[in-house]
């Protein structure tokens, strides 16, 4: 496991080599973790799916049970320091927890949202009176929280708020006037972190209770999907709110709304993988039970081709997401050795790896939607059919690339982020891409490939960063301060970073699991993502060389491109055949 001293800063991945044994992966999960999340798989299997009908038809009171039930079992206040309450786990179980609740469809949506943005801003910003009134409440699951912060014409741009806060004539209360939308547990939350400006500039966050004088809420959205999720407007109405449930500092609102949801992005990933993973089980075992032509459609080529690239993406993004949890876990502990508080010390993490959160939340999103779809046309006509859960699956797969900033938003805040490090000094883009452009510019070397183990994909890996540094390199130097505006060209090179990102992730799992039991299976996984990978960052880089570069320019770029995304042949067919099979022997994915 990666220890302190060799720990890598946000982005670093991007212009230095990571190493296996430093690298944190599933595998190294311990005995209490693994023992967590099984408590929670065992409770939405039992608890929530046979429920599940009557989650979807908002049952009165029923959401709101399962809430107190699943506090009564812990799975709230895991992370929750034992002071108020909690177990005081670590980041990595907590992300384990939110895996494991994963695949609980809309009760996941309420859950997530409570021990997250309904539990969190409270617990980090608050004083020690407000800490200790709602902390103990909300992780028993007595108090439901909610978190107001979209507004009808400010949704990408919270700060565009327009919902107003002014102090009363006797300095006891603040008046708020405007409206919420698309708040998750509205309608059965006791317990609500509501954003206001205070004289309409200063950007404040309040704690608002249920039955406070002048707050109300609208009746329940009707949506596309997570139909069990209670999702409704409020609205405050000369809402009198206690000046001592201003939240945070007067004027910062939007240190708590952004920090939050640096790691809302990240556990959003890990609720997904657990939803995908539930799924594609699902899906495995209708492949190999559904006959066609006298035998189960598993045994044919083109459903074997979809069960393993399912497996593919959900074992990638796996990789990614408890990689970079155990960065945030160890920089955690090292703020707190520095004698920072625990939500001082979690949320400078969150905030140091904040462009790996959003690449996560990318990735695991289009993950979920893509096992999802595929799971649907494996079905066939089946998977049309509300019997099936995949029906369901489908449907509320899609708010993920939505939830937690649009994944347009995640994917140009993780270029954003990128650039303002380099800026700030925090990381040296400058010399790595300048060896890059001088790289293009030698003459290629042709000798044999080193005979280490996997020198081939390590070699591929740190060419798919210098295809980045080039592209970006090239693209800051040609539009200097206009590239701001150029979104299209930022996503090109944000979607090569991602792919870049959990290559890499994938390929320093492998390694060090040289000698697993599926060893070869993880390796056709590898092999498969980085073969794919390669062509889509060429195709990326390609976009958006074309976009900003002619002639000489445009041609030595392209070139370079194509030299940083060559990668060596692979039989894909086979290997995705072999993924397949152990899938189906299994009836079920162990990887």
């Amino acid at each position: 496991m990666q220890t302190e001293q060799h720990l890598i800063q946000g982005a670093e991945w991007l212009i230095r080599e990571s190493q296996p044994n430093d690298t944190f992966t599933p595998e190294d999960f311990n005995e209490e973790q693994q023992m967590a999340k099984a408590m929670c798989t065992d409770f939405v299997e039992t608890e929530v799916i046979p429920l599940i009908d009557r989650i979807d038809k908002l049952e009165s009171g029923l959401m709101s049970t399962l809430i107190e039930k699943a506090g009564e079992q812990g799975l709230l206040g895991a992370s929750i320091p034992e002071s108020y309450g909690g177990l005081g786990k670590d980041f990595i179980t907590s992300t384990l927890i939110n895996e494991g609740l994963g695949g609980g469809h809309s009760f996941s949506v309420a859950v997530a949202a409570h021990t997250g943005i309904g539990t969190l801003p409270i617990l980090y910003f608050g004083t020690a009176e407000q800490k200790q009134k709602y902390i103990p409440n909300l992780i028993s699951g007595k108090w439901k929280g909610a978190y107001g912060l979209t507004e009808p014409n400010s949704g990408s741009d919270a700060l565009a708020a327009k919902t107003t806060a002014t102090l009363s004539p006797d300095g006891k209360h603040y008046i708020l006037n405007g409206q919420k939308c698309w708040i998750t547990n509205g309608g059965f939350a006791d317990i609500y972190t509501v954003f206001a400006k205070i004289d309409g500039e200063k950007f404040t966050a309040f704690i608002v209770e249920r039955g406070m004088s002048g707050f109300t809420q609208g009746s329940e959205e009707l949506k596309m999907g997570i139909k069990g999720s209670s999702t409704v407007q409020l609205f405050f109405e000369d809402c009198k709110v206690p000046v001592e449930n201003v939240l945070g500092e007067i004027g910062r609102g939007h240190i708590i709304a952004f920090n939050i949801l640096n790691i809302g992005r990240l556990k959003l990933c890990a609720a997904v993988l657990g939803g995908a993973k539930s799924s594609l089980n699902d899906t495995i075992i209708y492949a190999n039970t559904r006959e066609q032509f006298k035998q189960p459609i598993a045994k044919f080529g083109a459903i074997k081709q979809k069960l393993a690239q399912m497996a593919i993406r959900v074992w990638v993004s796996e990789s990614a997401l408890y990689r970079t949890s155990q960065w945030i876990s160890a920089k955690e502990s090292l703020l707190l050795k520095d004698g920072k508080s625990f939500g001082e010390a979690l949320l400078g993490a969150a905030e140091e790896y904040a462009i790996e959160c959003a690449i996560l939340k990318v990735e695991g999103s289009e993950m979920m939607d893509f096992v999802a779809d595929e799971g649907v046309q494996i079905y066939g006509g089946n998977g049309f059919s509300e019997e099936y859960m995949i029906s369901r699956t489908y449907r509320d797969s899609r708010i993920n690339r939505i939830f937690e900033g649009t994944n347009e938003i995640n994917r140009l805040l993780a270029v954003d982020m990128i650039l303002k490090r380099a800026m700030k000094g925090k990381l040296d883009l400058l010399t790595a891409a300048k060896a890059v452009s001088q790289e293009i510019m030698s003459i290629p070397d042709f000798g044999g490939q080193d005979e280490k183990p996997y020198s081939a994909e390590l070699t591929l890996v740190s060419n798919m960063k210098k295809a980045i540094l080039l592209v970006a390199g090239a693209a800051v130097q040609k539009l200097m301060m206009n590239l701001q505006h150029e979104q299209e060209i930022l996503i090109n090179i944000a979607d090569m970073a991602i792919h870049t990102f959990h290559a890499e992730s994938a390929l320093l799992r492998l390694i060090k699991l040289k000698n697993h039991q599926n060893a070869s299976v993880q390796q056709d996984i590898v092999n498969c993502f980085l073969y794919d990978s390669a062509d889509r960052i060429h195709k990326f880089g390609k976009d958006a060389i074309n976009a900003f570069a002619e002639g000489d320019e445009q041609r030595m770029l392209l070139l370079g491109l194509k030299r940083f995304t060559k990668s060596n042949p692979i039989n894909t067919k086979e290997a995705r055949r072999r993924i397949a099979d152990k899938l189906i022997a299994d009836n079920k994915y162990l990887f």
